[in-house]
């Protein structure tokens, strides 16, 4: 089952169960996919989905410290909820060692000896990691690798 249809059918079950918060993240999730849809004129598959949730998550983490830098902590919670949600649709996470695991073998494979390289190590990363591993974090450790 794609991703889409796990979240219509997510939708279906939220609404016969009662469980108002869920139903609205995962209409917010079908909303942002539909979006780029209709923008894009195209049918997404579950790699452009993963994408939309990534960045959603991005989005919602991005809210969360505005949100604690301003000393209101209601509404990071809210935030919080709602990533909590979307994370159960993405991929689980590398640990530590698969990520650096995952950066040793990308070094390897383009051959890159200096931070003028990082470019190439950080776009196999990214699609090898797939949603898999924060780039942000990733992107550090690579700039660490390649400098030092």
């Amino acid at each position: 089952m794609s991703t889409k249809q796990q979240l219509t059918e997510d939708m279906k079950a939220a609404m016969r169960g009662g469980d108002k918060h869920k139903l609205g993240v995962v209409r917010l999730i079908l909303a942002a996919i539909k979006q780029r849809e209709v923008d894009e004129r195209i049918e997404l598959d579950d790699a452009q989905v993963l994408a939309v949730l990534e960045k959603m998550v991005k989005q919602r983490k991005d809210s969360i410290s505005q949100y604690e830098a301003a000393a209101r902590e209601d509404l990071a919670e809210v935030e919080r909820a709602e990533m909590a949600v979307i994370e159960t649709y993405l991929p689980a996470k590398l640990d530590d060692a698969e990520l650096d695991a995952l950066i040793e073998a990308a070094i390897a494979e383009t051959g890159a000896s200096s931070a003028r390289d990082m470019g190439k190590v950080v776009g196999v990363v990214k699609a090898k990691a797939a949603g898999r591993a924060d780039m942000s974090v990733a992107s550090a450790r690579i700039k660490a690798r390649l400098a030092g």
